[in-house]
Order: structure tokens, then C-alpha cells, then sequence
């Protein structure tokens, strides 16, 4: 294949997401579920990171806002951990003590600076196309220090996310490839890689070991015609998608590497 470009998701790869969330959830079980020992951590970890009230995909499609999904999950969280019910009145409270403590922890992966650096200097075009808000996630990078990476297209620019296929046919516009000789890279095998593939791009699942979603987040095609996270290497292979453990596999995967150094075509 020849590659032009390539998209890249933020949230849990090229930033570690996972990593601030359970540090905000620690703080939130620390201060609103006492009760529940520290040891059960990585258990509301995964109830929130799995969103089992389909709270975040409404928000992706445009549903809801992002303050609004966010305190329906922390009503689900208390409910299903036995805390106080959470409020309209009572979340602001709850929020700034989860926000404030997940902004501050974010932070990139360790191969993120170096495969973002390489992909530059192949010569080939990069941008973010997220299922967040632009101006967050641009604060988002500038606070992992990845600043550089301009975010093409966020849940804001076309009022939808991911798995829209539009999402990704927009973000290779902007980045000047095309469909076909664009790639995206993101950690969730079918809202990204499969959806990307789908798309007409090359989908290539970012599968770090330890970041899969887990229970509750796996499954097939929803009837309604929206996706399930079917987190299974080979299934996606099977499908077209690429599958990488992390990003320095990414050169080797798309068939790039040193000898196409300042080959590819400016990025604009």
C-alpha cells in the first residue's frame, strides 16, 4: 500500500486516558464511595470506561452534551456502586473534583512523541480526527505536548462522531489524501479501525496491552445498525483492519520506513 497520510485517534492512543481516569476515579471513590475498597478501583475503572448506559455514544451522535453524558455516568457509577444519588445540584461538586484530577493527569504514551516525529519525517501528512470536542482535545495535546499534531475534526465540527463514515472522509479532506491512501489509527477495534475501514481508509487497531475496554464492551454489530466493540485481533484481520501492540509497529505495518524520508508530500 501507499500511504499519504495518516489520521490519528487521541484518547488512549496517542494519550493515555485510561491512565487520568483512574486517577480522577481514585479521587471520586476516595471521597464518594468510601465504602467500596481501593482494591475495586480498576472494577469502576472499567464500569466507566466500558459506559454501560450508552451515555458517551449518545453524545457522539450528537444526542446530548458532554457535561449532560458525563453526569448521567457518575448517576450510573453511584448507583451501581451503592453512593449517594448524583444530581443536577450535586454534580457540579462531583465534576470538578473528577475533572479537575483527570486534566491534570494527562499525559502522551511513551512511543507517541517519537512515531509522531517519524511519520513527519517519512514525509507523510498527520492530523486527529476525535469523538471529543476540537478546543479540548487541542488542550488536550498541548498538555501531553504533542501540540503540533493540528486536530482536523472533532464530535463539534460536523455535530457527529465516529463511527460516521463521513467523520473519516472529512478528516482526509482537510488533511489533502486521499480516502484510499489515508490511514487511522485508533485503540477501539470497530468505532475506529473497523469504521476507518469501512470508510474506504486503512483502519489500523492500536491494541496496547492492558487498554482493551473489557467486559461489557465486546459483542457484534448492534441491531440498530450501530457498533459493539468486538475486541478480537484475528476477527478484525480477517475484516481488512491492521492490528499493532503500539506505535512503533505503525512504519512496519503500513510499509514505510526510513528510506521514504522526506518523500511523501508537504504537509500543508
Amino acid at each position: 500500500m501507499t500511504i499519504d497520510g495518516i489520521l490519528f485517534d487521541v484518547d488512549d492512543t496517542l494519550v493515555d486516558t485510561k491512565g487520568a481516569f483512574a486517577a480522577a476515579l481514585a479521587a471520586v471513590r476516595a471521597e464518594y464511595l468510601p465504602h467500596v475498597p481501593p482494591e475495586r478501583e480498576p472494577e469502576i475503572l472499567a464500569h466507566w470506561r466500558t459506559d454501560p448506559g450508552g451515555y458517551y455514544s449518545s453524545y457522539t451522535r450528537g444526542e446530548t452534551d458532554h457535561v449532560t453524558q458525563r453526569r448521567l455516568r457518575a448517576a450510573l457509577l453511584h448507583e451501581t456502586y451503592g453512593g449517594a444519588p448524583v444530581t443536577e445540584a450535586s454534580f457540579p461538586a462531583w465534576d470538578a473534583l473528577f475533572w479537575g484530577t483527570f486534566e491534570k493527569s494527562w499525559s502522551a504514551h511513551e512511543d507517541a512523541r517519537a512515531a509522531v516525529d517519524a511519520v513527519v519525517a517519512a514525509g507523510i501528512r498527520v492530523g486527529v480526527v476525535t469523538n471529543a470536542a476540537t478546543e479540548l482535545q487541542e488542550h488536550k495535546l498541548r498538555m501531553a505536548g504533542l501540540a503540533d499534531l493540528p486536530v482536523l475534526v472533532g464530535v463539534d465540527t460536523l455535530g457527529f462522531g465516529k463511527p460516521d463514515p463521513r467523520v473519516f472522509l472529512e478528516g482526509a479532506r482537510l488533511l489533502g489524501t486521499d480516502p484510499a491512501r489515508t490511514a487511522y489509527v485508533g485503540d477501539e477495534p470497530t468505532v475506529d479501525a473497523l469504521a476507518a475501514h469501512q470508510a474506504r481508509l486503512t483502519g489500523v487497531w492500536l491494541d496496547r496491552v492492558g487498554h482493551r475496554r473489557g467486559p461489557g464492551y465486546g459483542g457484534s454489530p448492534a441491531p440498530d445498525g450501530g457498533f459493539r466493540d468486538v475486541q478480537d485481533p484475528d476477527a478484525l484481520r480477517a475484516a481488512g483492519v491492521l492490528v499493532i501492540e503500539t506505535l512503533a509497529e505503525l512504519p512496519a505495518a503500513l510499509g514505510y520506513g526510513p528510506e521514504r524520508r522526506r518523500t511523501g508530500p508537504e504537509q500543508p
